[in-house]
């Protein structure tokens, strides 16, 4: 299905816009068209974050998620509050191995849990458009009764609540809109999707 490839790109200038937290280029470039040829020489910002691991930690002998609570600065424009329901995620930096070892480490860091399997979802591109972020989803298999009341790192920053709810309660915040940040929706519709066959009866 898919026709071209890296090379398919023509990359002109890469210049450093900002550096920081969140980074940020500017491309000047031109790519192959799909009805031949090539396109116009034209320019596109790219904010580059890294890339990320999320954990859905479930428990599937209490039928039990565990679900933190904790401020977004992006979320500061919500009607309601900025502090946001979602599940356990970090990013993975140049010193990490791959992204599940980053998924069994913010595991522990954010919620006190030692995954007893680690299940790969699924990878996506968050927002492609303009920001080179993949985020790779994991299910962890976890004891819930073993998980913190507060987790996260005081020196990143982090003040996390950790709740511990029934699988139901999760699944209808989430109809309800109260889980409503892009990784935790996948997560927990790709849960919702494959729990009968990760955890069959």
């Amino acid at each position: 299905m898919q026709k071209y490839k890296h090379d398919d790109v023509d990359i002109i200038e890469r210049s450093l816009e900002r550096q920081g937290f969140l980074s940020i280029f500017r491309y000047t470039l031109r790519h192959k068209l799909f009805a031949g040829g090539w396109s116009q020489v034209f320019q596109r910002e790219l904010m580059e974050r890294g890339h990320a691991a999320v954990v859905i930690p479930y428990d599937p002998q209490r039928d039990t998620l565990v679900l933190l609570e904790q401020f977004r600065v992006g979320a500061m424009s919500d009607d309601t509050s900025p502090w946001l329901l979602e599940f356990v995620a970090g990013m993975i930096d140049a010193s990490d191995l791959d992204a599940e070892a980053v998924a069994h480490r913010e595991l522990y860091e954010e919620a006190g849990l030692t995954a007893e399997r680690m299940h790969y979802a699924l990878s996506y591109y968050s927002s492609p458009g303009g920001c080179s972020e993949k985020i790779s989803i994991y299910v962890a298999e976890v004891d819930s009764s073993q998980a913190a009341t507060i987790g996260g790192l005081a020196t990143e920053h982090e003040d996390i609540r950790v709740h511990v709810l029934p699988r139901l309660a999760v699944e209808l915040l989430l109809e309800q809109g109260k889980i409503n940040n892009a990784a935790s929706v996948i997560g927990l519709q790709w849960l919702q999707l494959h729990r009968a066959r990760l955890f069959p009866t």
